[in-house]
């Protein structure tokens, strides 16, 4: 192992140009790779970050609605008889739309989701700082840390909303009262307000305005037994006409274009890492058929296949891990210069399981250079036998 480990070390320095060149290329493709991979992870993070958060198991939605929350509609009578079922602790509507915040001194206004939950009950996000929501009617608002970063919003300040009602544009004042951690909503950024108020605030058609029975978009249901969710949403199913009950998983793969953003975002990364295999196992096929000679000499003097096999597992295995920390500095450095409005998220699992990948196209990519490798003839490659 020594010997392989000099002769791996000495022909990397000899010809260090070279074998820079090519950790470069698998520092850009560990750039590619992780970029993807937090990209993914920052736009399915967005559209689901709200709901993988929900201190709740079940989902109600209107029956026929495909699991689409923008195309369930729920009165609060539904509420009331699957507050009633068995097994059921807490249940809560949750309105979805959407509002445009009016920031002071910026001519475009921020885009935010706009969510009616009923405090204190399933679907209010626990607050970092501040306190949770009041009465049902309060004008007070969440706003999740998105919101808080991008618009510069802080507990006490007094936020103004645009939203159109019919054909007209209405303004509303709401007090925030707390700062949520993420969440995320439909790539956007949420505030939570109380669900009466999200009723009248809430973008309106025409036929709605004068309406007086809030319709919610979902129930959210927390179970006394979350093993039992099985049992329980086969018991809410039986006893409450036109729904149907969905988990949180389930939910967030309906959500419209998630699955296919997603498997998308997963097959670049897996044709960028084969692409990586491919060219690391060129580089190092054209390494050993311009080193046929010195291999030759090498085994003549009596140096085994073991020897030489291993020469080149350890000069690939270098060049690679070089490259991907190269790679994975230079992702660290660039992410620091993000803004907030991008959605590249690093998380630690996916970016360790991506490095992995990368540590191993190397080995992967130079099998076929190390099988020729240890083939060739000593004669053969000194050109003393015909």
């Amino acid at each position: 192992m020594e010997i392989s480990a000099f002769l791996a070390f000495k022909e990397i320095w000899r010809n260090r140009g070279r074998f820079l060149l090519v950790a470069l290329v698998i520092a850009l493709i560990t750039l590619l790779v992780l970029f993807i991979a937090a990209l993914g992870e920052g736009l399915g993070n967005g559209n689901r970050e709200y709901l993988s958060k929900l201190d709740a198991q079940l989902i109600a939605f209107q029956s026929k609605s495909d699991y689409l929350i923008g195309a369930s509609r729920l009165d609060r009578d539904r509420l009331a008889s699957i507050a009633r079922v068995q097994g059921v602790a807490d249940a809560g509507m949750l309105g979805a739309s959407s509002a445009n915040l009016i920031l002071p001194g910026q001519e475009e206004p921020l885009k935010v989701a706009l969510l009616g939950v009923e405090p204190g009950h399933a679907g209010e996000p626990p607050v970092v700082q501040g306190r949770q929501l009041g009465t049902k009617l309060s004008n007070e608002v969440i706003i999740d840390r998105n919101t808080a970063l991008r618009s510069g919003l802080a507990l006490g300040d007094t936020l103004e909303m645009r939203v159109t009602q019919g054909t007209r544009d209405e303004y509303y004042k709401l007090r925030v009262v707390g700062i949520s951690g993420g969440q995320q909503y439909s790539l956007q950024p949420s505030i939570f307000v109380p669900f009466f108020t999200w009723d009248k605030v809430r973008p309106k058609s025409e036929a709605e305005i004068n309406s007086s029975d809030p319709i919610a978009n979902i129930i959210l249901i927390k179970l006394d037994d979350p093993a039992q969710a099985d049992v329980v949403r086969q018991r809410i199913l039986s006893q409450v006409n036109n729904i149907e009950v969905a988990t949180i998983s389930e939910t967030i793969q309906a959500l419209p274009g998630y699955s296919a953003q997603q498997s998308t975002l997963n097959t670049q990364g897996g044709f960028t890492l084969f692409i990586g295999l491919l060219v690391i196992g060129g580089f190092f096929q054209i390494q050993i058929l311009q080193k046929v000679a010195q291999i030759g000499v090498l085994k003549a003097i009596g140096t085994t296949n073991k020897v030489v096999a291993a020469t080149f597992i350890i000069q690939i295995f270098m060049i690679t891990v070089i490259g991907v920390l190269i790679g994975s500095l230079l992702t660290f450095l660039f992410s620091l210069t993000f803004p907030p409005t991008i959605p590249i998220v690093f998380n630690g699992t996916t970016s360790a399981i991506a490095i992995v990948a990368l540590l191993l196209i190397g080995p992967l990519g130079g099998l076929v250079s190390i099988r020729y490798a240890v083939r060739i003839e000593p004669l053969k490659a000194l050109g003393l036998s015909s």
